[in-house]
């Protein structure tokens, strides 16, 4: 069965650097579309980043571009999110995401930003 695995979160400083991971299984992971989402308390799921079956073209939300890279190995099925320069809004749980009709996520990681 499809299985997403997050991991790589934790408490970091303002301006500092995390490195999220998402392990993938269970399903024919070169082919898909893979999405980071997260989700802060209070707030509604957004999407992060999407980045294509090939790697080939990454979109980013507004808030995140320029400080946030989405990248995947179609070899190792992982997908990876580098947080550069984050920031207190950044707090989330972070959520990798695939759809193959049915939508599957994985068990989140928390990211804290906070001096």
């Amino acid at each position: 069965q499809v299985q997403l695995v997050e991991s790589g979160g934790g408490l970091v400083q303002p301006g500092g650097s995390l490195r999220l991971s998402c392990a993938a299984s269970g399903f024919a992971f070169s082919l898909y579309v893979m999405r980071w989402y997260r989700q802060a308390p209070g707030k509604e799921r957004e999407l992060v980043a999407s980045i294509t079956s090939t790697g080939n073209r990454i979109n980013y939300a507004d808030s995140v571009k320029g400080r946030f890279t989405a990248s995947r190995d179609n070899r190792k099925k992982m997908v990876y999110l580098q947080m550069n320069g984050l920031k207190p809004d950044d707090t989330a749980v972070y959520y990798c995401y695939v759809d193959r009709d049915v939508g599957y996520w994985g068990q989140g990681t928390q990211v804290t930003v906070s001096s």
